[in-house]
Formats: C-alpha cells, structure tokens, sequence
C-alpha cells in the first residue's frame, strides 16, 4: 500500500473524527495528514513526510487552533430593547403581587407581577427581572 493512501485515509479519518468532536484539534491534524498525503504522491520519502506532518501539526495546533476555538467559543451577542433588562435589578414602587404592581427598571416605571403567584412583594424591595411579557416585567424577590 503506498504511504500517500495510508496519509489520506489518516486524514478522512480525522476530519470526520472532528465532526463528531468539533475540537478543531483533530480537523487540523487531518489538514496535516492531507498536506502530508500531497508530499506523498510527489514522492518525497517517508522520514521527511513525518517531519512535514510534525511540523504542520504542531504549528497548526499552537498557532490556528486558539484563533479557531475563539470564533468557536464566541461570546453571547448584546441583548438590546426589552431583552436587554432581563437579569436586571428593578425596585419596587408599588406592591407587586401575582396579578399586578409596578417597579422601577432604571429611569422607568413599568407594570410587573411576581414570577411566583403566590408571592407578595412590598414597596421599597429589590427585585430581579426574570422576563419580560409584553409590557409587564415578571420579577422575583432578590434574597
């Protein structure tokens, strides 16, 4: 069996290894093994393709791995609007209970009632947002 065959079957192999493992570890070796398959079939020899695929490897792994895992890994986006005041403090302005009340999001009063029906919120207490639904911030009691 020639060692380009071998190379590129190491490189289907982990290419859809990856897949499965989304690392992008195993995408570049199986990018290496594929270079390396190339170096291969132009008929370089067999000590020289490992130190091509080491090379590669190594160099792909400390140096385009961390850059693939960043834009893998990438942060939640902005929230803007109404979505924005979810997980906010609000204060309560007047008593908020499972059906009503109104708080102070910011600058602004807006209509609530509490996440937990059953529960009764005073004036003056802090509360978390925990949704909002439609104008009417849904907020539990911060302990």
């Amino acid at each position: 069996m020639d060692l380009w065959l071998v190379w590129s079957i190491a490189a289907g192999v982990l290419v859809v290894a990856e897949i499965f493992t989304l690392t992008a570890a195993l995408g570049i070796l199986g990018v290496a093994a594929a270079v390396t398959a190339a170096t291969a079939a132009l008929g370089l020899p067999p000590p020289l393709q490992l130190v091509v695929f080491t090379v590669l490897a190594v160099v792909s792994l400390l140096f385009v791995r961390p850059v693939a895992v960043r834009h893998l890994l990438k942060p939640e986006a902005e929230r803007f609007g109404v979505d924005a005041l979810v997980g906010r403090s609000a204060h309560v302005v007047a008593e908020v209970t499972g059906r009503g009340g109104r708080v102070r999001i910011g600058g602004e009063e807006w209509t609530a009632r509490a996440y937990d029906e059953t529960l009764v919120i005073p004036p003056g207490a802090t509360v978390d947002v925990m949704a909002i639904d439609g104008a009417t911030a849904v907020v539990y009691p911060r302990e």
